[in-house]
Formats: C-alpha cells, structure tokens, sequence
C-alpha cells in the first residue's frame, strides 16, 4: 500500500539564490514571449491562452515553438546574430 505525506515541510528547502532567480524570470520571460508572439502570428488562440496562463519556466513555450507550432521553429531560426550568406 503507498502512502502520501501531505505535511512536507517547503521551508526546510534551501533558498534559491537572487541571481538564480533573475536568470529563471529572463529564461521564462524570454521564451513565453517568442511563443505568444509565434502562436498569434500562426493564428492558434487555444495555444496562445494556454501559454499565457500556464508557467512552465519556459519548458511549454519550447515544447509548442519546435513541436506543435504550425510553422515549427528550428535551432537555426534561433541563431539570429550570425550572418545570413
């Protein structure tokens, strides 16, 4: 028989450090915003709701951009600062 503990106690957790902190928000930021703006451009409202609403420190945004997005994104869309000869 398998037996939940509900009284886990948060606080006993270590802290996460400040820097660590902005690095998530920048992460989280940086990707649901490419996947908001590529879900209202393909025109996929369901998508962009759910993305909006949910936080996934970015890993949603990643799994619609290259999976699910009717034009999928690819690593080399991604490499914007090189030139493109």
């Amino acid at each position: 028989m398998i037996t939940c503990n509900n009284n886990m106690d948060l606080s006993k957790l270590p802290p996460i450090p400040p820097l660590m902190q902005y690095v998530l928000i920048t992460w989280s930021i940086a990707w649901k915003g490419v996947a908001l703006w590529n879900a209202t451009k393909n025109n996929q409202k369901n998508w962009f709701i759910v993305i909006l609403i949910v936080n996934t420190i970015g890993i949603l945004e990643i799994i619609y951009l290259f999976g699910f997005a009717r034009k999928r994104l690819t690593l080399s869309d991604l490499q914007f600062w090189k030139s493109k000869s």
